[in-house]
């Protein structure tokens, strides 16, 4: 069986720098503890949980907060967090809200988190003022995942939403497609999202780029899931004059496009081109174009900078110098896009 000492020798440092480093304790580089994890990680070494909870205090957990935990994102977000954090010492405490403004509400309050987390991390869930308080209040250290969600001296980890949508627009402009609709999220979901809004700058800046007036008849909102992407395609084609092309905001959208477009008996490509965000892990087996975004690179990050804001002496307070990692996509071009065909 693997013992401590086994994991300072590979990493060339003491077993009480071990031991610090995979309780997430200060005074212990963010260097060193790379390198501590590195040889935990190659020995197959963890630390006890219950070990972790006996130094300073702390409660050897974090809090993760996700708006919905079955949407293909925040699943990737969250496994890549939890495994870090494990590999760390630390445990995962997740808050799933299910879409629920109640749930934030109940959760950010004081008395929920308090003495039970060592630190937060926010997925996505965009706050109030009212929930900014609250957080002030327990003063614990935090970062952020993904637009929209940014907290004063906190880090934060995401991708650039409006120029994802540029991308996506753009290759389908290339193309020839002029007629370009755009499928997004609800604005009156009662989290208030805010990425689809970005997205939607994204895709009516490349049409204006191209000389074309956005078009407020091919703009469709609806659920950011299948279902949703469905609903909204369906509504474009009562609509008549169907678009050539179909931008989704994400690509759980674009693959209720796909299922809309199948059943009115409409081809992909041939009759309409479709691409989405994400590169969720169905769209390569759905031949689904996509701006690929780095999904578990976001929740890596996000943890490893929320592990060294630990480390730190003070790490409670915010901090003035908090870092913004905008992480880059790529598009992806699969079978879904194709010019549009001549009349």
């Amino acid at each position: 069986m693997t013992r401590i000492d086994d994991v300072a020798r590979l990493a060339g440092v003491s077993t009480a720098t071990v031991s610090r480093a995979l309780r997430g304790l200060p005074t212990v580089s963010a260097a060193t503890r790379r390198r501590v994890l590195a040889a935990a990680e190659q020995l197959q070494y963890a630390v006890s949980p219950s070990a972790s909870r006996l130094a300073g205090g702390r409660t050897g957990a974090v809090a993760v907060v996700v708006p919905r935990i079955t949407r293909w994102f925040f699943g990737v977000v969250v496994e890549a967090v939890e495994d870090f954090l494990h590999q760390s010492g630390y445990d995962l405490l997740l808050h799933n809200l299910g879409g629920r403004e109640q749930n934030r509400q109940r959760l950010l309050h004081p008395a929920n988190l308090h003495k039970r987390v060592d630190a937060v991390m926010l997925v996505a869930t965009p706050l109030r003022p009212a929930d900014l308080g609250a957080l002030t209040t327990l003063a614990l250290p935090g970062v952020t995942v993904s637009s929209g969600t940014d907290v004063a001296g906190w880090p934060c980890v995401r991708i650039d939403d409006v120029a994802a949508a540029r991308t996506a627009t753009r290759y389908l402009l290339e193309l020839g497609h002029r007629r370009i609709a755009h499928i997004s999220g609800d604005p009156d979901d009662e989290l208030a999202f805010t990425a689809h809004l970005d997205r939607r700058r994204g895709y009516q800046e490349a049409l204006r780029a191209a000389g074309l007036r956005p078009d407020p008849s091919l703009d469709v909102e609806s659920g950011f899931d299948i279902a949703g992407g469905t609903r909204a395609t369906e509504e474009l084609l009562r609509r008549g004059d169907p678009p050539t092309a179909i931008f989704a905001a994400c690509d759980e959208m674009a693959m209720g496009a796909l299922t809309a477009l199948r059943d009115a008996g409409l081809r992909v490509p041939q009759d309409v081109s479709v691409i989405g965000i994400d590169d969720h892990a169905l769209s390569g087996v759905l031949g689904l174009s996509t701006v690929a975004q780095p999904a578990a690179e976001q929740g890596r990050l996000a943890a490893e900078m929320l592990l060294d804001r630990l480390c730190r002496p003070g790490a409670s307070a915010p901090d003035p110098a908090a870092t913004l990692v905008i992480l880059p996509t790529r598009l992806v071009v699969r079978e879904s896009t194709a010019p549009p065909r001549a009349n």
